[in-house]
């Protein structure tokens, strides 16, 4: 990931919700949270003293809509990216979102989990625009799906369209061997399992994530990073 971590203000009345956010976000070494506001006005105000990189905003603000402020840091501000947490989940605010730009939408109650997999995919893809050089068409498709392994779609013929990188006689293989998992695994446990390299094992692995037949869990540890558990539906 990137080697100075992403700064991050977050903008949300609720003191408690605020401090999870916090709470969880400072557990990954990419992310650094430097400020905090409880209304639009103190957003705007600590944005003349500094940019972060990131800003998880919250939709009802006591002083004026979360939708109005992403507008208007987009007026200011296009190097700042925006995530929404709300429990707005009404499709004209959702649209609006989209329009605005925003990197991602979860709703309120939040999981633990979706936040950290959104923050995740937001490092992820802050890296891979952070090298100077040409991107391949997959490349930018992944971008513009916020980071998520596109779905197995049937094509015109019936037959299962993989995505690039998948390949179907690999995929079947890690299938079967996923026929015997009853537990929880990572991904290094299920590389020797089939005998693979880590990388590989993981692709296929989000790849059937997106695809529905496992969820995954993030399971946190003494120190260190958080662990990604794997378990068939």
């Amino acid at each position: 990931m990137s080697q100075q971590p992403l700064t991050v203000m977050i903008v949300e009345d609720d003191e408690i919700a605020a401090k999870i956010y916090e709470q969880f976000t400072a557990k990954s070494e990419n992310y650094r949270v430097v400020a905090t506001a409880k209304t639009g006005k103190q957003a705007k105000e600590l944005l003349h003293v500094f940019t972060p990189d990131l800003i998880l905003l919250d939709v009802y603000l006591p002083d004026m809509s979360g939708i109005d402020l992403m507008w208007e840091i987009r007026k200011q501000h296009l190097e700042i990216d925006v995530i929404l947490i709300t429990a707005a989940n009404d499709t004209e605010t959702v649209s609006e979102a989209i329009r605005g730009g925003a990197f991602s939408y979860i709703i309120k109650p939040i999981s633990v989990e979706k936040l950290l997999a959104v923050l995740e995919q937001f490092a992820q893809t802050r890296q891979q625009l952070s090298g100077q050089r040409a991107l391949e068409q997959h490349e930018v498709d992944h971008l513009f799906h916020s980071g998520e392994m596109p779905r197995a779609a049937a094509g015109s013929s019936g037959a299962v369209q993989l995505p690039k990188g998948i390949d179907k006689h690999t995929l079947r293989f890690v299938r079967e061997k996923l026929a015997d998992e009853t537990g929880s695994f990572n991904a290094d446990e299920m590389a020797e399992r089939v005998g693979t390299s880590h990388s590989t094992i993981r692709r296929y692995l989000e790849y059937l994530v997106a695809n529905g037949e496992l969820e995954v869990e993030m399971v946190y540890g003494s120190i260190g990073r958080p662990e990604r558990r794997y378990r068939r539906k």
